[in-house]
């Protein structure tokens, strides 16, 4: 299953899981949200996640490296400050929160399949790969990295 390594855009498949979520949402059981707590979670998910998105593309385009999450082979700089201090993928994390904000604003239980399989499909064929290439690139100094900042939060 290696050819499916960094083939799919990850802001393309986010984009296709959400459609997928809200076929989904026709199905039982509906998990229906009081409106009190729906609309603060929404808001808060969909600030925090472009929140992380917004932060980890700002600091690839301070330091010229590449924002291309196809190509990972082509970093320049090994970015570990700003929110790289906290999460080594603000930018995934950003989606799954944006994912996680429309399962919440769909109201039914199968929606929430769509962030799981965002991470996992991107744990497995975008992050991993991306580590390969970053720990070929810039060796100790990127294990350092690994052993000080998790993979997701």
């Amino acid at each position: 299953m290696r050819w499916l390594e960094h083939r799919l855009p990850p802001p393309l498949l986010a984009l296709v899981l959400g459609w997928a979520m809200q076929a989904g949402a026709a199905w039982p059981p509906a998990l229906p949200w009081p409106r009190a707590v729906a609309w603060p979670l929404m808001a808060s998910l969909v600030l925090a996640g472009l929140a992380c998105d917004l932060s980890g593309l700002t600091r690839f385009l301070r330091v010229r490296t590449t924002i291309n999450p196809l190509r990972p082979q082509n970093s320049s700089v090994l970015v570990t400050g700003g929110i790289y201090r906290l999460t080594r993928n603000p930018m995934y994390l950003g989606l799954a929160l944006l994912l996680s904000a429309w399962a919440v604003h769909l109201q039914a239980a199968w929606p929430w399949a769509g962030p799981v399989a965002f991470v996992a499909y991107i744990t497995h064929f975008q992050i991993l790969p991306e580590e390969r290439a970053l720990r070929a690139r810039f060796g100790a100094e990127y294990q350092a990295y690994t052993e000080r900042v998790r993979r997701w939060l």
